[in-house]
This record gives C-alpha cells, structure tokens and sequence, in this order.
C-alpha cells in the first residue's frame, strides 16, 4: 500500500472525528512499498514511538535515525517520510491529533500562549526523544502510556489520551526557549522547505510526463546547477534517482493485479522512463527496475 495525497502531496487521510481529533495506529514499515512511506503533509500534529527495528525519518530538510524507545514529534504541516534501514522492518506507534485536543477552542489563551509559539513556528519542524535526555525521558513515558491505552482501550480512553496529549506539550514548550528560537531563525529555512515542497508536488502531479531538469528548476526559480546542488543537499539523493524512485513507486502496485502482465507492466515502466543502460528487452527492464 500507499499513502493517499493530493496534488500538493498532502495526506488525504482523516485522522480522528471532529468531536475527537486524535488518530492512533500501529504501523509497520514493511507494508508500504519499496518499505518507505511517501513525502506528505498535514495540518495536525503527528508523534511517533519506535517500538521495534530502525528508521530513517526525514522531516523537511532533517533526517533521523530511530531506534527502539526512540520518539519523534512532527510538526503542523511539516513535509516527511520514513523507510527502511538495510532492509530491516520497523514497528512504530504513530499518534496524530489536531492541536485542539490541546488547546480547547479557538481564540483561547492556552492556544495563543503555548500552542500557536510552537505550532506555527517554521523553524520547528520535528523534535527528537531520545532516553538519554532526562526531560525526553518524561515525555517517551507519556507515549509508552498512550501506547498501553491504545491496546487496552479503558472506558475514560478519550480523557485519558488528551490529558497526556497535554502533558507531552507542556514537556515541549517548558524546555524550549520559544523567543530564542524565533530570534535565530532564518527567513531561508522557510523558503527552502517551500522550494522542496514545490518540487516534490511538481514531480507527484508530472511523473507520468517527461519531465526535464529545465522544468523543475523552473518551478523554483533556481538555475538547473543550483536546482540540483539545491535538491541533493537538502534530500540526499539526486533528482534523477528521486524521480526514478518515485515512478518506480507508482508502478509497483501493478503488480497486485492478477490480469496484468509483466510485459504491459515493463511497457508502463517504459512510458515512464523507467530504463536502465544495457537492457534490452521489457522483460529485462521489469527484472532490473525491481529489486527481489
């Protein structure tokens, strides 16, 4: 499976109900393809606590290693994705919940005064847990207890999960220095995580096109020397392997379905742009562009 996006790569997920803004699940990396998850955003907040195996997280231009106890807060509308690490599968909690669960209602002074510093704060896209940091420690205690809840639901689940919901925030906003943060930070951050957004939208609603470097540098505004220094040192990756890697993506849920050859699946890959130097025939193709 897949993640569902739009065209601006947000999640088309709903995460809770209304009257109840908090989506907690189990996941394992393994059954996303390629045992990745996509690029993609959302408006609410999302925390994750490694339960077993590593992952790569990356949010916005920061990428992490996560081990087990490991947790990681993602902020509002903050690009990212995680996969595997040398094949090793990875189960992970992940909490995600709208921060009214926090503050109440709109206009409120807990929402002003310690919500909206960190919610909205560009420079704060994603924090780290780890067991070593004695305040993180608190907080990785709160999630295990969201996790035990998630297992065995008690009948007070909703007061339960909003009351260590705000415990974890108030665990961030007393060990950061929020006038600090917004002090040093820099109006570039923000332009280059537009710019990544920018090209990563491009790349999910063009991919079944030929796309060129001049196309993608012109979305950007960037020359397409600048585009791709720009691209591989905030992604790690070259344009052309990420493009590569994405339709590759694409295709493999071609493969889940039985009527479907292998020959009109390398044919798709074709029309892609999937092809590797040497390959000769389709057969070849399909065998090279998909690792066992």
């Amino acid at each position: 499976m897949q993640l569902i996006t739009d065209k601006k790569q947000k999640e088309m997920k709903s995460h809770g109900r209304y009257d109840f803004p908090v989506f907690i699940s189990q996941e394992v990396l393994s059954r996303y393809e390629r045992g990745a998850f996509t690029w993609h955003w959302h408006h609410e907040i999302e925390i994750t606590l490694i339960l077993e195996g590593h992952i790569s997280y990356q949010v916005n231009n920061q990428t992490y290693v996560l081990a087990p106890g490991d947790g990681l807060f993602c902020n509002s509308n903050a690009l990212h994705t995680g996969h595997m690490i040398d094949n090793e599968d990875c189960y992970y909690l992940s909490t995600t919940f709208h921060p009214r669960v926090v503050y109440g209602f709109e206009g409120s002074v807990l929402q002003r005064k310690y919500v909206n510093p960190i919610m909205t704060n560009p420079s704060i896209g994603s924090l780290v847990f780890r067991e070593n940091t004695l305040w993180h420690r608190k907080v990785l205690k709160y999630l295990h207890q969201i996790y035990q809840i998630y297992l065995e639901p008690p009948i007070s689940f909703e007061m339960q999960i909003q009351q260590l919901l705000g415990a974890i925030w108030l665990s961030i906003y007393d060990h950061l220095d929020i006038k600090q943060i917004q002090n040093t930070y820099k109006a570039d951050s923000a332009r280059d995580i537009e710019r990544l957004r920018t090209i990563l939208s491009y790349i999910q609603e063009h991919y079944s096109e030929k796309i060129t470097l001049s196309d993608i540098a012109g979305q950007i505004h960037l020359c397409e020397s600048e585009c791709c220094r720009f691209f591989k040192k905030h992604m790690d990756i070259s344009l052309f392997d990420y493009l590569m890697y994405y339709r590759i993506s694409i295709s493999l849920p071609l493969l889940t379905h039985d009527t479907t050859s292998i020959t009109e699946i390398s044919i798709c890959f074709l029309k892609l742009g999937i092809f590797c130097p040497g390959i000769q025939t389709a057969d070849e193709l399909f065998a090279e562009s998909i690792p066992a």
